[in-house]
């Protein structure tokens, strides 16, 4: 039997089905007592189970196994729920998201059992204690005098996710065991001093144990980091032994996962003890699991997951529905030329009338086929701040709403990483520690509110805390330490021009490096990849009672309103959202400043673009002059240009691969006579 067809089904089901154990879980953790909650659990975690089993992903099926086994001893009242339990099954999820992210990488789940894990869980169920199943953990590695670099460590999903992205981009993943020496009495500051020449060749993106026990020294004489870096593994290994008080380095190339070139074979029977099934789960899921003989390729082969959507019925018959008034319009289109000529031209006028009606309800119905919930991004984040919270030792809850709110699957793809980066940075940064909410007569619990709603042709989400705020001064200090902005400017520069600054590469306003952040690493990432999507961010703030992030969406990127505007004798789009207002001057109003054309306007200083001049076009601008006044978050700039065309809605076409360089241009669009206009990218022209 051919498994390969319904790979992409078991993806996406699995992926479901974790994100309802991992919500039913973070209920459990307020709600232990719940059996409502704990029955919903078991049935998702048996379903899974049994959709591993049929496609032949043994570890995954045994690993869900052992956590159905679990849930069924608390279902039944022999263990009672405790958080080191929870943690343990957070763990376990998140090994089984890294087992999907496997398979849709390459079609196989990989060689790593996770039996630390499955350990643990049998201790859970003997009754032991998880500290007892640690000792013994702890023990044997003591007794080891140079532990292997292939112990296992279980990534969490991000970092899971991040490892990858750096390994299809080339860079080296590497697991270092740094091993100190026995006689070294300060290991929190030679752990430092190694943190940085690490840091010096490339990026640590995780360490177990964290950063913060690292530097409170609850470790043994070793610890383990994953780097990220362009260098050679004997660089890296020489970078660490030239630190003083380094017994030894251990280092282990990461790679993607790779396929065995065996076939997998039929899971065996992992019932060790019965467990009582419910009846709401159907029978196909019971069945022992057959063979899956086609589920390993001979080269790695990645699935384009993620790329269905998911189409209300009540859509799907709308969209039937215009189609047949289509055919309509074609049978009376037809029928026009066999009428006496005299009629023609009213039934030719009524039937474009007609089409023109129809095709305009069609456009509407297929982009609401392309809209997807924010709720599907959103419901990823209440588990993402409780381990944040956990880690930082803050009382931090999770409000969100506009869940409902809907966006392009397009961006509906991209905009999760972004807003993780953001909500990162509010429980790190924007809330304070519990002492000092407390001293500041501040409620203990620090809140962050996660919203979405429609604007107009935008979605706005906004992530705000109710913490310290952003301090303006000692950004302006943090930026003149660093010297790279001469000290006039920076005294000049308005509250937004500093504020805007967190998002330059490289810039922390962290005290220290943790798992989380002071790496320089985020707001400049979380701009550039919401830039790429065609928005924007905008940061409010005040001192001592919070910050808001404002990240401004298009509902779609495949269709947009755009000014046409002529340009020497080309056609070009401008997008209709960005711009501010279109301004008639005389060329006598452009100043020079700085070597900057600039215009006044209603005494504002705006920066003036001639994009013939960027683009190699030969102008036929006169003394009078068409300014389109642009504006993107804070900034305004005016682009030149030759005469107005007109508003227009065109489809968005991407250039091809030969022409992906052209950093000015954002695509192409094909008008009504057939002619190409290109669309120009406000965001690399700004």
């Amino acid at each position: 039997m051919d498994m390969n067809q319904y790979l992409q089904i078991f993806i996406e089901e699995s992926k479901e089905n974790l994100q309802s154990l991992n919500e039913n879980l973070l209920k459990l953790e307020s709600q232990p007592d719940d059996t409502q909650v704990v029955n919903g659990i078991f049935r998702v975690a048996h379903t899974l189970k049994g959709m591993a089993g049929t496609m032949g992903f043994t570890k995954m099926q045994s690993l869900t196994h052992s956590i159905e086994n679990v849930l069924a001893e608390i279902r039944n009242g022999e263990l009672t729920i405790t958080a080191d339990m929870l943690d343990i099954l957070f763990q376990c999820l998140d090994a089984l998201e890294n087992y999907v992210e496997q398979i849709i990488s390459t079609s196989s789940e990989g060689d790593t059992t996770y039996q630390n894990l499955v350990d643990q869980l049998e201790a859970i169920i003997a009754k032991k204690s998880v500290d007892d199943v640690a000792a013994k953990s702890n023990a044997s590695a003591k007794s080891d005098n140079t532990p292997s670099s292939s112990d296992e460590i279980i990534l969490p999903a991000e970092i899971e996710t991040v490892k990858n992205q750096a390994l299809n981009g080339g860079l080296n993943v590497f697991q270092i065991k740094i091993i100190l020496s026995p006689n070294c009495m300060l290991k929190a500051a030679r752990s430092f001093v190694i943190f940085n020449d690490l840091e010096s060749i490339g990026e640590i993106i995780h360490s177990v144990p964290d950063v913060q026990d690292i530097e409170d020294e609850k470790f043994d004489q070793y610890f383990n980091v994953i780097h990220v870096t362009q260098e050679s593994a004997d660089k890296v290994k020489a970078a660490v032994l030239s630190v003083a008080e380094v017994d030894g380095v251990e280092i282990c190339e990461l790679n993607l996962p790779a396929i065995s070139a065996e076939e997998v074979p039929a899971p065996k029977a992992v019932e060790e003890k019965p467990v009582e099934r419910q009846p709401e789960v159907h029978k196909k899921n019971e069945s022992s699991p057959a063979p899956a003989t086609n589920t390993t390729q001979e080269t790695p082969k990645q699935l384009s997951a993620g790329k269905s959507v998911r189409v209300n019925l009540d859509r799907l018959d709308t969209l039937m529905n215009l189609v047949s008034e289509l055919i309509i319009v074609k049978t009376q289109l037809e029928g026009i030329t066999s009428m006496p000529h005299n009629n023609n031209e009213t039934n030719y006028s009524d039937s474009v009338e007609y089409l023109e009606r129809i095709t305009t309800s069609l456009h509407d119905a297929v982009m609401k086929v392309r809209m997807v919930a924010v709720e599907t991004v959103f419901n990823r984040f209440p588990r993402l701040i409780r381990d944040v919270s956990r880690k930082l030792g803050k009382n931090i809850e999770l409000i969100m709403s506009g869940e409902e709110t809907e966006l392009d699957r397009t961006v509906i793809d991209e905009i999760g990483d972004p807003l993780i980066h953001l909500l990162r940075n509010a429980a790190d940064h924007g809330l304070e520690t519990t002492q000092d909410r407390i001293a500041a007569g501040k409620p203990e619990k620090g809140t962050i509110y996660l919203r979405a709603y429609q604007d107009g042709n935008s979605v706005v989400i906004e992530v705000e805390d109710n913490g310290n705020g952003i301090d303006v001064e000692k950004i302006r200090n943090k930026a003149m330490s660093k010297g790279e902005i001469p000290h006039d400017v920076l005294l000049n520069m308005s509250e937004q021009e500093v504020i805007g600054l967190l998002f330059r590469p490289s810039f922390s306003m962290a005290k220290e490096v943790t798992d989380l952040s002071g790496r320089g690493v985020g707001l400049d990432v979380v701009k550039g990849k919401i830039t790429a999507l065609g928005g924007h961010v905008e940061v409010e703030t005040m001192l001592g009672k919070g910050s808001k992030f404002i990240v401004r969406l298009p509902l779609t990127l495949a269709i947009i309103q755009a000014l046409m505007v002529n340009i020497g004798h080309e056609k070009y789009a401008i997008p209709l959202n960005t711009i501010q207002t279109i301004e008639n001057i005389h060329y006598t109003d452009i100043k020079l400043v700085q070597n900057q054309e600039v215009i006044v306007l209603r005494n504002q200083v705006i920066p003036v673009i001639r994009v013939d001049k960027l683009l190699d076009i030969e102008s036929t601008q006169q003394e009078n002059l068409i300014v389109v006044i642009i504006k993107k978050g804070e900034k305004q700039v005016g682009f030149v240009v030759d005469s107005l065309i007109g508003q227009q809605e065109i489809v968005i076409k991407p250039l091809g691969k030969y022409l992906n360089d052209i950093h000015m241009i954002a695509g192409a669009t094909i008008l009504g006579n057939g002619e190409v206009a290109l669309i120009l990218d406000i965001n690399t022209l700004i």
